[in-house]
């Protein structure tokens, strides 16, 4: 069942959100500093081009320190723009019965987009 829904999600504009997480994780690899901030970028747009079937999971092990001061420095800069940006397109797509399922997997982008360092998006078991 996830396949149709993820091939609409990305013909209903799933395509534009996998396209400028692209461009992002480009941008930011550009510099050594920013390669880690570009890694989380394309985690984000592998998940925005198929989201369904997919869970936010902690990495095994956890990251630490390390990924804590990430997730701090992330969230000064894009993270809470992208989480508030992907709160607001659930509100959007939850306003009709048709759109709750992209208003669920908006949700759980939200959560990588909030804090991308120790999470990953692996296929649901």
């Amino acid at each position: 069942m996830s396949l149709p829904l993820n091939i609409l999600w990305f013909l209903l504009g799933g395509f534009v959100l996998f396209f400028l997480y692209l461009l992002g994780a480009l941008i930011l690899c550009i510099t050594i500093i920013g390669i880690p901030f570009g890694i989380a970028c394309f985690r984000l747009a592998g998940l925005a081009a198929a989201p369904f079937g997919r869970e936010i999971r902690e990495k095994e092990p956890p990251g630490g320190a390390v990924a804590v001061l990430m997730n701090i420095i992330w969230i000064l800069l894009p993270g809470l723009e992208l989480a508030v940006f992907h709160l607001i397109m659930a509100l959007f797509f939850a306003i009709t019965i048709i759109g709750l399922p992209f208003a669920a997997q908006h949700l759980k982008m939200t959560r990588l987009a909030l804090l991308p360092f120790g999470f990953e998006a692996r296929m649901a078991r």
